[in-house]
């Protein structure tokens, strides 16, 4: 895959329709575990919504593949726009969520569409649209014994981690751009990791 568009960074937006409160966010992603983690991140902020609406893209072309979830809204009422947002921004490898709290007043079919597409589109206005490599990770465990080493090279090379403390180690999720793979994989094969 040749370089894509997506967003820069998390961005959030609020509005009202009808006494029901929109709060809508966009997040880059690069894989179904960073939508994991945005969903919970969005639950814990939001433990008594309603409804939590999203829709996520991931690649290009033929290797597209996508998610769109109405969370208790009539079918293609919410998961449908916030997804063709998405798409209307020529942007990939990108999650958003509206959060809706019921404010007493229908608004039925027609206006769920406008505002679920609203609150998606005005996440995506508070972000930026931006070209990158594709990118690629590797997940892996280690024990306490090479973490120091694992994380020398990490910090050495400069590479996004995300990492996860376990009971014998740490788990690290590294990702990088997709050219670069195999120059990655290499720091770490050697210390019997991958």
């Amino acid at each position: 895959m040749s370089t894509y568009k997506t967003i820069n960074k998390a961005s959030t937006s609020f509005f009202k329709e009808k006494g029901s409160k929109f709060y809508g966010y966009a997040f880059p992603i690069n894989n179904n575990e960073d939508v994991k983690e945005c969903l919970d991140q969005i639950k814990e902020e939001h433990p008594k919504a309603r409804h939590i609406c999203s829709a996520f893209l991931l690649g290009v072309d033929d290797d597209e593949y996508y998610i769109a979830n109405d969370d208790g809204e009539p079918a293609n009422s919410a998961g449908a726009p916030i997804l063709g947002q998405i798409r209307s921004a020529g942007i990939t490898n990108t999650y958003i969520a509206v959060v809706r709290y019921f404010g007493g007043t229908k608004l039925g079919v027609g206006g769920l569409i406008q505002a679920y597409k609203l609150g998606a589109s005005l996440a995506l206005q508070e972000n930026e649209i931006i070209e990158v490599e594709p990118q690629a990770s590797i997940q892996f465990k280690v024990g306490f014994d090479l973490m120091g080493t694992v994380l020398g090279i990490v910090d050495k090379n400069n590479l996004n981690t995300k990492i996860k403390h376990v009971n014998d180690g740490v788990k690290l999720n590294i990702s990088f751009d997709e050219k670069d793979e195999e120059a990655v994989k290499g720091l770490f094969k050697r210390w019997g990791v991958l």
